[in-house]
């Protein structure tokens, strides 16, 4: 089993690595992490390169990625929330999704992959709304094949208590954890 993860937080400590960290401890198989903030991966530009070609234009570790899309059964979106949407560096990453798009509406491709399964973790330092980033990387695990999605995730008011110390928080890190290693929602 491989397990994809979007980690859209810029604390290498936080809350969000925190609950990243507790379902990783859970998890089998190979874990592969896409940092937003680390590991440079440039934005679309909107260059059109993938309207009539496969891949990107854009040589960076995206290409690995695109094949880690490819490979794994399961895909995880984490991000703190930032004005009630996923982090700016998360979203540029995610914008090069636009060749999967392409590839169906315009090169009109098929998809030979597994159906995948996916989760949504959110963090936020208060209780402000998460439906519009819920609703994104809903979306966006939607377009990389995931066809069952576990209910989202958000541990809020992590300013007052840190999402390590939220066992509600750390009950749905098992709970994702079971569903994507084979067992059933709980």
């Amino acid at each position: 089993m491989r397990t994809l993860i979007f980690n859209g937080s810029p604390r290498k400590d936080g809350d969000t690595a925190a609950l990243i960290y507790a379902l990783c401890s859970r998890l089998h198989g190979e874990i592969f992490t896409v940092n937003a903030y680390y590991d440079g991966i440039s934005p679309c530009t909107d260059c059109r390169f993938c309207m009539k070609n496969s891949g990107c234009a854009i040589n960076d570790k995206m290409t690995d990625v695109y094949e880690q899309i490819k490979a794994s059964d399961n895909i995880v979106i984490a991000s703190p929330i930032f004005f009630s949407e996923l982090t700016g560096p998360l979203l540029s990453v995610m914008s090069r999704l636009q060749t999967l798009f392409c590839a169906a509406h315009f090169r009109e491709e098929k998809r030979e992959q597994i159906l995948k399964r996916g989760a949504v973790i959110l963090t936020g330092g208060n209780d402000l709304g998460s439906q519009k980033a819920e609703n994104t990387a809903q979306i966006l695990l939607k377009a990389m094949g995931a066809a069952d999605i576990f209910p989202p995730v958000c541990c809020k008011n992590t300013d007052t208590l840190p999402a390590a110390e939220n066992a509600a928080a750390l009950e749905d890190m098992e709970r994702i954890a079971n569903f994507f290693n084979g067992g059933c929602r709980i």
